[in-house]
């Protein structure tokens, strides 16, 4: 064609080539070599579109650039030993992928597909073949290994159990280490193991795939899984279907759910038992009848705890146990005719058993029992044994008692506990029935005098509630008349200040002096509401999860003024990743600023007040540490007392509610407050806080 094209330019094939060329060649994205096969690889021919990497084909015509020169130089070596590798082999095409660098600096991936030449000796002389940019494909061959490489990570290192299994036959093809955690089992029990699947329900399974074949995905599917234990474990899954070489996979995640579930109905048993609870401590409670009381309560239990026998035995003077109240199932003998058989058998009992406790004995026949007891205990078909003291005041009156006679029971904690509780009710009733049965037989004078004292403890609850009533007003009235001429004083020494020049009646300083002490005074009274406020009604708290090394960074920044005053210096010890604590903002503010505003002002310029907290099990110790002068042991037993104030203050002249409402803001926390001082050692205050 190239004949053609230079023997015949108006011919038909002619015009053809030189369009071909023009869209191949000149426009298109293949760049044709061909150059010597030896060092310095001149170049004799490349086509016109090398200009796409900024290049000219005369720059390698005139030998000005021979083509190793654009190859990437971390490359070059590579390239040349695989062309070697060819040779060797007599290989006469080859592919190769390598960068060059282009004219503007750019680097580029480009394809090379290359033609061995030989002359008739078969000794190579020249290469001639393509080059194709394939820059895109490489990066998109690169965002989709790290995208790859990233999934696996996710996939390994999931807490979450994960796996990948075919669509068509639910088969395993990969799983994480969370999975064979989870799972019990071990990797190679599980890929590619037709048989293997840990639902519980293989219906349920059966189903899911079903939905993820119609819908692509499941979310949030709550699941029985079991454990090659044999233990059930509870899982939320979820999955979605993807597509892995061809083929329709599902990747899916199951979080272990068991615990919350576990917890869940925990708290729900737990609600359902306080309510029956509730409601069996309702229908004992509604008689005042002492045996009627008895016989709802075990007939109750009985049917609660779903047992064989509960009886309740009341206990004389003499510590001599009755059968006062029984309900047994019919395959059970009843107690109600038992006695002690003799006096060794009483001594036994009173030995053995101590009547303010309580005992849970899950199989009786594992325990070492003295003999009379275990004769009991075989006569009466005892295999497990629950008994809680049921106290009326400070006496205890006699034990509840439960049997299962058919078999081994393991009393749960929740078991107890509620029949702990219920003996508790039953006390009250029983302590209701035996007052009922006094006034009953009280005579009918006693009436009159009981009207009498009623009458004369109303009163007295009036002259006492009249009482904090006066006080009150007092407070307030006290309060408001002291409050309204400092306010006024207070606002005119501002005036006095806000004026302009020296010249006043009396100095600047002295009505600063003058504004400070009325500012003190009012702070004193706003004190003073404060601290009776707290212990009438309590500090009202609005507690949040609080960052307590930010929290103390804050307070300290701003006290920093007051520190230069003070010439102290204040360090913040606590770790920026402490555990968050439960408080209020406010409040918790106020008990740090007063207890380092202290170490200043109760210590010689100059002093180190340390802040720090550390953690002990549920809850936070913070400190507050300063080297200063130390406090005795008689003022630290009265530092927290309302109005009390230390004697080591240089110019505080207050009437010491500080530490007092630290106290009670700490206490409102819930958490504990107190010093640690020796005099010339320094003073710790500490306080305890909950953790969040």
């Amino acid at each position: 064609m190239l004949e053609i094209e230079l023997n015949g330019a108006n011919h038909p094939q002619s015009r053809i080539l030189a369009q071909l060329q023009e869209r191949l060649f000149t426009n298109g994205p293949v760049t044709i070599f061909r150059w010597v096969a030896q060092e310095p690889w001149s170049v004799e021919y490349v086509s016109p579109n090398v200009r796409q990497w900024g290049y000219e084909a005369e720059d390698f015509l005139s030998g000005r650039i021979n083509y190793s020169q654009v190859l990437h130089p971390d490359d070059v070596a590579s390239i040349v030993a695989e062309i070697e590798a060819y040779e060797s082999a007599r290989i006469n095409t080859y592919r190769q992928d390598y960068r060059i660098v282009c004219a503007n600096g750019e680097v580029r991936w480009v394809h090379d597909y290359s033609v061995v030449v030989r002359n008739s000796s078969g000794v190579v002389t020249h290469y001639e073949g393509y080059v194709l940019d394939i820059t895109e494909r490489k990066q998109g061959e690169s965002a989709l290994k790290e995208s790859e490489e990233k999934f696996a990570k996710a996939f390994r290192c999931s807490p979450d159990a994960m796996t990948i299994t075919r669509l068509k036959d639910g088969c395993f093809i990969d799983i994480n280490k969370s999975f064979l955690d989870a799972t019990g089992y071990t990797q190679e029990e599980v890929i590619e193991q037709a048989k293997f699947n840990p639902w519980v329900n293989p219906a349920e399974r059966a189903k899911v795939y079903q939905i993820l074949q119609r819908q692509g995905s499941v979310n949030g599917y709550e699941y029985q899984f079991r454990h090659k234990s044999g233990t059930i474990v509870v899982g939320l899954f979820s999955a979605e279907v993807v597509i892995i070489n061809g083929e329709p996979c599902v990747l899916s995640v199951t979080t272990d759910i068991t615990e919350r579930k576990r917890t869940e109905l925990e708290v729900l048993r737990a609600a359902q038992r306080e309510k029956l609870l509730g409601e069996m401590a309702a229908r004992i409670r509604q008689s005042l009848n002492l045996q009627e009381i008895l016989e709802t309560t075990v007939k109750e239990v009985r049917q609660f705890l779903q047992v064989n026998r509960v009886y309740i035995v009341q206990f004389d003077r003499q510590v001599q146990g009755q059968i006062v109240a029984e309900s047994v199932t019919d395959d059970c003998s009843s107690l109600l005719a038992w006695k002690p058989r003799n006096e060794a058998h009483i001594k036994e009992i009173l030995e053995y058993f101590i009547i303010e406790r309580a005992y849970a004995f899950g199989d009786v026949t594992q325990l070492e029992l003295p003999p009379e007891i275990r004769q009991d205990f075989l006569d009466y078909q005892v295999r497990s044994f629950l008994a809680v003291p049921i106290v009326v005041g400070e006496q205890i009156f006699g034990h509840l008692v439960a049997n299962q006679c058919n078999r081994v029971r393991l009393w749960e904690d929740n078991e107890i506990d509620f029949v702990k509780k219920l003996a508790n009710q039953l006390a009250i009733a029983i302590q209701q029935a035996q007052l009922y049965q006094q006034v009953q037989s009280l005579n009918t004078d006693l009436e009159g005098l009981v009207q009498k004292r009623t009458e004369e403890l109303y009163h007295k609850v009036q002259e006492l509630q009249e009482l904090y009533r006066i006080k009150d007003v007092f407070l307030h009235a006290f309060s408001h008349d002291l409050r309204t001429p400092i306010m006024g004083t207070s606002l005119v020494l501002n005036n006095f200040l806000n004026q302009d020049g020296e010249t006043l009646i009396v100095s600047r300083s002295i009505l600063k002096r003058l504004q400070e002490g009325s500012e003190k005074q009012l702070n004193l009274i706003n004190a003073l509401l404060e601290a009776h406020s707290s212990e009438v009604s309590g500090i009202v708290l609005y507690c949040q999860p609080l960052a307590l090394c930010e929290f103390i960074q804050e307070v300290i920044a701003d006290l920093e003024p007051l520190a230069n005053k003070y010439k102290a210096t204040l360090i913040n010890l606590v770790n920026i990743d402490f555990p968050l604590v439960n408080a209020d903002v406010v409040q918790l503010r106020r008990v740090f600023e007063n207890l380092i505003t202290n170490a200043f002002k109760y210590n010689p310029p100059g002093v180190t007040v340390t802040v720090n907290a550390t953690s002990e099990a549920n809850r936070i110790r913070c400190t507050v540490a300063d080297d200063g002068i130390g406090i005795n042991l008689e003022q630290q037993e009265h530092l927290f007392d309302l109005y009390y104030r230390g004697s080591q203050s240089r110019a505080s002249t207050g009437i010491g509610l500080g530490l007092y409402l630290c106290r009670q803001i700490i206490k409102s926390h819930g958490g504990d407050i107190g010093i640690n001082s020796l005099p010339g050692e320094g003073t710790t205050f500490w306080f305890t806080l909950l953790v969040a």
